[in-house]
Formats: C-alpha cells, structure tokens, sequence
C-alpha cells in the first residue's frame, strides 16, 4: 500500500511539473508577443507627433536605392553607376554599399504586394526599423536563456524593447543600416552560443549564415569576428577548450569568410584586412590544440610527450611563419592594414591627428557620463550585478556575455555611436541581475509563508516537500543546461575523480535556507525593484516621445506662444526641385548631400559617403576661401548654385558656422595655404569685431551672414550670442535667390563671367606688348629642328 502511495503521489508530483512548464511556455510566448507589440509600439512616436516621413540623412540615401531597387530589379541594382553624386566622379552604388537593409526592405515590400498589401516603398523604409527592434527583442530573448535561462531572457528582452540607447537609432523613420544589423548582431551571437551548448553542426552553418547577413547589413561585422575569435582563444587559454568550441568556431570562420567575401563591398578585404587577421590566427591555434587532443586520446603517455613536442615545435614553425607572412603583409600598408575607422577605435586620438574627416562626425566623438545615463539608464547601475551572476556559476556562455560586456564598454567610451553595440549587452545582464534578485526575493517569500513554513499538518508538509522537489528539480536542470558548457576535465581532475572522496549528504531544503532573506526584506527588495523598472519604463517613454522622436528634417520649438514648426529644409529641397534645371549641379558641404539628391533629385559634389577626401577638401577649401577664390573654385566644378544652412535666426546650433572649422581643417589637410590659425583670433573662434580679416572674408562668412543686419538691425546671432562683426557688405560673384522662411537654408547662385571690355587705346597697347614679348621670346629660344 505504501508503494503504491508513494508512486501514484510520484505520479501526481509529475503531472503537476507538466502542466507547470507547459502553462509557462504559454505564458512566456505571450510574454514574448506582448514585448515585440511593446518594441514596436515605442518607436511610433515620431510617426504620431509628426508624420511619416524619413529621418536624418543617411538614411535617405538608403530610401533612394530602395526606391531604385523596387523599380529596375536586383541586376540593375548590382550594376547602378549613380551619376548625380560626386560629380564629375560618380558613384558605383552596388559595389560601395552594404546591400543588407536594402534587399530586406525590398523583399517586405515585394512580400507584401504579393499579398496585395499595396504598401509604398516609402512607408515599408519608415517601419521598417520598428519591426527589426521586435525581432532584436526575441533574439534577446533567446541568447540570455542560452546564457541564464528563461526568465532571465524575458526580462533582458523587455529591457531591450524600451532601451533609449537603441530607440535612437531604430524608431520610425530611421531606415539605417543599424536598423536591421542590431538583430542581426544579437541573433549571430545566440546562435554561437547555441553551437557551444549543443555541438550542432545545423546551428554552426545557421551561424555562418546569420554572421553572412550581418556582413550584408553593417560594417560593425568586424566587432563579430574579432570577439569571437578572443572568447575562443579565452576558452581555450583557461582550459575550456572542447569539440563543441571546435564546432562553434571553425565554420564560422571558414563558410563566414567565404560568404562575407561574396558582399561586394567587402570583397577581398575578408581576407587582407587587418580587421580579420585575428580570427585566422585564432584557427590556427584551435587546430593545433584540437590535434593536441585527439593524440593524446590515442597514444601513452610517453608517446604523448614525444608528439607534443614534436607538434608543438611544428606548430610554432608554422605559426612564426604566419605571422611573418601577416607583418609582411600589414606593414606593407600605410596605415598597417587597418581602416581609418577601426584605428581610431584602438587609438582614440588618430582620427583628430590624422582624419578629420572621420573626427568632425559628431556620432564620431567620445560620450559624456550624462550620455550613459542618457541612453541605458538604470542598466548602468544593474551590469555589475549581473556580471557577479555569470560567475556564479561561470559557463562559457556567461563568459561570452563577460567579455561582450567589456569590450563593448571600452568601445562605447571611444564613440559614442558604439553606445548602440554596448546596449543589448547592458540589457542582457541586467536581465539576468533581475532575474537572480527576483528569484531570491520570491524564493524567501515563498519559504517563509505561514502555509508553507507551518509544518504541523501532513498537508503543509506535502507541500514544502513538493515545493523544495521542485526547486531540487529546477537546479538540477540548471546543471544539465550547464554540462554542455563544462568542458573535458583534465589528467589532474581525473585522478581526483577516481580517488573515492566520501561526500556529506545534500539536503535541498537546508541550501536553499541558506538563501532565504528576512520576511520583511523581502517585501521591502521587490518593492524597489519594482519601483526602480517604473522609473526606467518612464524614462524610456520620455526618450522615445521627445529627445529621440523628431526627424532632423522638421524641426520643433516650445515656447511661451505655443510650438514652432520649422520646415526650411523640404522647403529649399522643393524648390531647387522646381526652380532649377535638372542637370544644374549644387554644391554644399557633405552633410546635406544624401538629401539634396533624394529630395531635391539634383546632382551633388560631394555627400554622406565621404569616400574622397580630396573632393571633400575642395569645397571646404572654397568655403573657407574669399569669394573670388571660391567662385573660381566652384565654377570649375561647374556648380551652379551654392546650399548653405545657417542657425543664427532661430538659433539652430546645427549650422554651417558651427561645422566651419572642420571645413578649414580638412581644406587645409590637402591644400597648404589654408590655415586654421588664420581664422582664429588668439585661438578663439570668433564671427564678432574681434574676428580675423580672413573669417570675416571667407565665403562662408559671407553667404551666412549677407543681409543678416536687415532682420533686426543689429545683426545678433543667436546661436553665438554676438553680433557679427562685419555688417554691411556686397556679394560680387554669388546671387542670392532663395533664403527659406526662418533662414535655416539659404540658396546662392554663381554669377556668369563678365566679358572683358577693352577700348583702343587698350587693345594698341595690348598689340604692342604682345609684338615685344613675341619678339623677346624669339631672340632668347630657338626651335633645334631648324
């Protein structure tokens, strides 16, 4: 009787851990759905308080190759020469960008009206962000319950869906390339550590394929393949090294790197570059510890010491001489073989030595420490946290979560764009801080409970029995989860493992009063939790509806009479677009080039690509000119009208006044004669009296300020908060013929040459200079063929 008790109280204990799991798997999937709808629904605010409409200027060249794609079809994309940038360079579009946000936008929209959804491509580019964010949410998801499980993954996916660090860059209307390439970051990572957990060679080749989109999507794909790289060599290093390491590594970089080198825009550079160089030697080195091991599998001991030896110096021969090779081939290159942009991530004062191109970004520079709590908020103060959770216990998919934590901070300080890459890896162990805090916190509520801490009746003893089975249940699945991340012990552990070790008795029960908290504490700790997620959620709403919602095209003010809209720049777009011949060519500095050409459809000089800095320097050195200097400049381009935008109005801080210096630093980095100090009064850049002659003559002085004095009479710019220095003044070779409603935008126009005019006593005098010099010059060359 008591067997049969005790197996059919077995069976009821079963039963009830069944239908437990399965209503949480129900209750997580709509957990899941209600996250996506959330990381969806937060980044409408820009399409709510203003419109549909595309932000910023990157992405509406993105918007222009979509547009150029739906219409002419994938060959034609491939092959597109775009003729009205760089002019008179031009531009290979299909061989200079990254294809990834493109093809997918064009696939949702071919999708969709396939389904007759008769969406346009417009409004599939403005969602496009929202949708991947839900799917960067679920793949969140997915890597923290690889890492924690899944209650940890549910809260570092909620984290992500509201995190304002992410929100700036994926809200509607943003259809940049980090819009699909934070998924495709996440989503690479999980499966890699899928891979290291299973050992499956279907999740390995899901993985190359996956890193392969996000070489399509975005160059941050080298962040990829060298983190992955350095988790496996620190696997290796600390004695972690197995076959499932093995697996989850060399695919990668064997299919990774075939495909990546079918993206045209990376090409060759899969393989020459010095951003790729790590990932080699890595596989190397995972080859040789791999024969390490399978010889030490089939030979004795002593044999075994005679192959290591043997293996270990061939395998330093081959190494020295790989490395020869790659010195060999970096030092070959100027600048060793890495890009502009990765050596100012490793040394964070090379762009300002040596590009300014790349240091006069402003996504470009370092962040403040405002920034961070701007951005991921109370998650700076949850990572620690959750760093001490990956160590206890440490697998090598909590140390992958370790290492992206680490490196992703030092690159976030060096540019604050990077601030996007540290945000899934402050959500994730956030996550699981909150996670490990809410499990403890409800796990001595629960123990101490009168209903179950009251042992008097069989009823409440059952149910502390049953709820300290589950939870004995709970870890040692935990364990199974971690087994795959222990790796193979060593010859030491191995002799310990077969020495008999008696080992006391566990108790469940006793270990998890261990981590029971007082009653009080308890209540007191969720309460704060809660109360510290309610001021991220608010914070987060805030950043989503105001500091992140406003596309840079409108703009906004409050003020005492009520809000200000100030839409100068589709103003001047639309009429250069109405007002100027179709071939007439404007020229700007390289911010506004990307939507001069999508808005405006008119042929540009230089844009956002900034791929020559020879072109690029021209129009900084004929914007820092005199006039005359720059018409000459700007004429042999044939430009014929000039864009310029000024704040000084209105007080938009974003002008051409603002951006001058980095014009003259970049015009003076190619053309000598341009110096800064020349526009600088005892180091100061000033626009008052006290400004030099040379800024106070420049063109770009000129355009902004011409007939500034007549808004208010004193010529205040608000923006400097002065009064310009030179008032009154004329333009000789420029024209001005259009000049927006709140000044944000002014538009000049070159001044055809003046004919030369001369009378006759000019010409007589001209006729006998020129009969002497004739004759001068014949008495002092002869021709040595006569």
């Amino acid at each position: 009787m008591a067997a049969s008790e005790a197996s059919s109280a077995a069976t009821a204990t079963a039963t009830a851990t069944t239908l437990r799991h399965a209503f949480g798997g129900v209750l997580s999937f709509f957990i899941l759905l209600l996250i996506g709808v959330l990381a969806f629904s937060i980044r409408l605010f820009s399409v709510i308080k203003y419109e549909s409409v595309i932000h910023e200027f990157d992405p509406y060249f993105n918007y222009r190759v979509t547009q150029f794609l739906t219409k002419n079809g994938i060959y034609d994309f491939w092959n597109w020469f775009d003729d009205r940038t760089w002019y008179p360079l031009g531009r290979v579009i299909g061989g200079t960008v990254y294809p990834g946000l493109t093809l997918t936008a064009g696939t949702l929209w071919w999708i969709l009206n396939s389904l007759n959804i008769p969406l346009s491509v417009e409004t599939v580019c403005v969602f496009t962000a929202p949708i991947f964010s839900a799917f960067a949410s679920w793949a969140t998801y997915l890597l923290t319950k690889e890492v924690k499980g899944a209650g940890a993954g549910l809260m570092a996916a909620a984290l992500l869906a509201m995190v304002p660090s992410y929100i700036s860059r994926s809200v509607a209307g943003s259809y940049d390339n980090e819009a699909v390439a934070i998924f495709a970051l996440i989503f690479t990572f999980f499966l890699y550590i899928k891979t290291l957990n299973t050992g499956s060679l279907f999740y390995a080749t899901l993985n190359a394929i996956s890193y392969f989109y996000m070489v399509c999507s975005w160059g941050g794909y080298t962040f990829i393949i060298n983190l992955i790289p350095m988790h496996a060599l620190l696997c290796i290093v600390t004695g972690r090294y197995s076959s499932r390491l093995y697996i989850a590594y060399a695919p990668l970089v064997v299919l990774g790197t075939l495909l990546a080198a079918l993206v045209p825009v990376v090409g060759f550079n899969a393989v020459m570059t010095s951003e790729h160089f790590a990932s080699f030697l890595v596989f190397i080195i995972i080859h040789v510890v791999a024969l390490v091991y399978y010889i030490k599998g089939i030979l004795s001991p002593k044999m075994f010491k005679v192959a290591v030896t043997l293996v270990l110096s061939a395998g330093l021969v081959v190494c020295f001489a790989v490395v020869a090779i790659l010195i060999a081939l970096v030092a070959s290159s100027p600048t060793m073989g890495w890009s502009g942009r990765s050596l100012s991530l490793l040394d964070p004062t090379y762009a300002s030595k040596y590009i300014p191109i790349i240091a006069s970004v402003s996504e470009h520079q370092p962040p403040t420490w405002p920034s961070y709590f701007m951005d991921i908020n109370v998650l700076a103060f949850l990572v620690p946290a959750g760093i001490i959770a990956c160590f206890l216990p440490l697998s090598d998919a909590s140390s992958f979560v370790v290492l992206y934590i680490v490196t992703s901070v030092y690159f976030s300080g060096v540019m604050v764009r990077l601030m996007l890459v540290l945000a899934p890896a402050a959500c994730i162990l956030s996550g699981i801080a909150l996670s490990e805090a809410f499990d403890t916190l409800t796990r001595s509520i629960k123990f101490q409970l009168p209903g179950i801490s009251g042992g008097n009746s069989e009823a409440n003893a059952g149910d502390a029995s049953s709820a300290s089975a589950s939870a004995q249940n709970d870890v040692i699945k935990a364990d199974k989860t971690e087994e795959p991340a222990k790796e193979r012990p060593s010859r030491k552990s191995k002799k310990k493992e077969k020495e008999p070790v008696e080992k006391p008795p566990r108790n469940p029960r006793n270990e998890k009063k261990l981590l029971v908290l007082p009653f009080e504490a308890s209540i007191v700790g969720i309460f704060l939790l809660v109360l510290l997620g309610a001021f991220y959620v608010v914070h987060c709403v805030w950043a989503a509806a105001e500091a992140y919602s406003a596309p840079s095209i409108v703009l906004t003010s409050h003020s005492h009479d009520g809000l200000h809209v100030f839409d100068d720049f589709r103003e001047a777009y639309a009429w250069l677009s109405h007002n100027t011949e179709v071939d007439d060519k404007v020229a700007s500095w390289w911010d506004y080039g990307y939507q001069t050409t999508a808005m405006a459809n008119r042929t540009v000089i230089v844009d956002n690509n900034t791929w020559n800095n020879m072109h690029i320097a021209t129009v900084g050195t004929a914007m820092s000119s005199p006039e005359k200097a720059a018409w000459e400049i700007f004429n042999s381009l044939d430009v014929k009208y000039v864009l310029v935008v000024f704040g000084g109005l209105v007080g938009y801080p974003s002008d051409d006044i603002n951006k001058f210096l980095w014009m003259v630093r970049i015009g003076g980095g190619v053309f000598p004669h341009i110096k800064e100090p020349d526009y600088l009064r005892d180091g100061q850049y000033r626009i008052d009296s006290e400004a030099t002659p040379t800024m106070l003559n420049c063109l770009m002085y000129k355009l902004s300020y011409y007939r500034f004095v007549d808004t208010d009479g004193k010529a205040f710019d608000r923006v400097r908060r002065t009064e310009i220095g030179k008032k009154h003044f004329k333009l000789t070779h420029f024209e001005e013929v259009f000049t927006t409603h709140h000044w944000m935008v002014r538009l000049y126009k070159l001044k055809p040459p003046k004919n030369r005019l001369r009378g006759k006593t000019k010409k007589s005098k001209s006729k006998t200079s020129s009969a002497s010099n004739s004759k001068r010059s014949g008495k002092r060359t002869k021709n040595p063929w006569q």
